[in-house]
């Protein structure tokens, strides 16, 4: 007999699995087409937060207003049947439900967002870049991991601002008492997090995008080395290119 799951953790990344779009790209897309084109030809030559954040500078001296931005915000993307079905995930007891956010947008974006959605009070914790309005209507966006300081170690394709696998792990070392753990994710750098299974009873991974596809790699590698494993040719393989959890994908 299965033991009954009485708490348990949903981890969800923001762009592309909470809401229907990605924040840092829709910003521009509605108020400034010529600075998404500019960042997209900048985007191999910068790391992605300071470009977004050069942009969001050159935005506010084209004349675009805090209320600007906020509306755009607003308009975003975000299914009405994922807003019933986490607003019901989080009143239904048992199991007790924690929502916790790894996004690596910012926590101005979240937070405008999710208040429009009337999920404001959906995550216990939002972690991702740090961002605020200054007085004159600039939001000032940095990383999460000072480049100045030191950087974490991680070599699964997390960006420099933030590696996803240390701040979940750091978040459940906090709150350890989880009898399951379920991640949402669908980018690249969500494979980091994904693959600490030991941590994980199901991954929500949305079909198509770079995490379905680092995935499908990890598989290949992973059957590969065993295949070798069994006929003699490889007398060790990485366990961390296993993955011991139900996976599904999100068209």
């Amino acid at each position: 007999m299965s033991t009954p799951i009485e708490r348990q953790l949903v981890v969800f990344d923001f762009d592309w699995s909470l809401a229907d779009q990605d924040s840092d790209r829709w910003i521009f897309e509605v108020l400034a087409p010529e600075l998404r084109r500019k960042m997209k030809n900048l985007k191999k030559e910068m790391q992605w937060t300071d470009l977004v954040a050069m942009s969001l500078r050159e935005l506010h001296e084209k004349g675009a207003t805090r209320e600007d931005i906020e509306n755009a915000l607003r308009q975003m993307p975000f299914h009405p049947a994922m807003v019933r079905g986490v607003t019901a995930l989080k009143n239904k007891s048992p199991p007790q439900t924690t929502f916790l956010c790894l996004s690596n947008a910012n926590i101005v974006f979240i937070t405008t967002i999710l208040k429009s959605k009337g999920l404001e009070n959906l995550f216990n914790e939002i972690i991702t870049n740090p961002a605020e309005w200054d007085a004159s209507g600039l939001l000032k966006l940095r990383r999460r991991i000072d480049p100045n300081g030191p950087q974490h170690q991680c070599k699964a394709g997390c960006s420099p601002n933030m590696c996803k696998g240390d701040e979940l792990e750091a978040f459940l070392q906090r709150h350890p008492a989880f009898d399951r753990v379920i991640y949402v994710g669908d980018g690249s750098n969500d494979f980091c997090p994904v693959m600490l299974k030991t941590l994980f009873s199901a991954a929500a991974i949305a079909a198509c995008m770079a995490l379905s596809k680092g995935m499908k790699k990890a598989a290949a590698l992973h059957a590969k080395c065993a295949i070798g494993q069994a006929l003699g040719k490889s007398k060790k393989y990485s366990d961390n290119s296993d993955t011991n959890v139900r996976v599904e994908l999100r068209a």
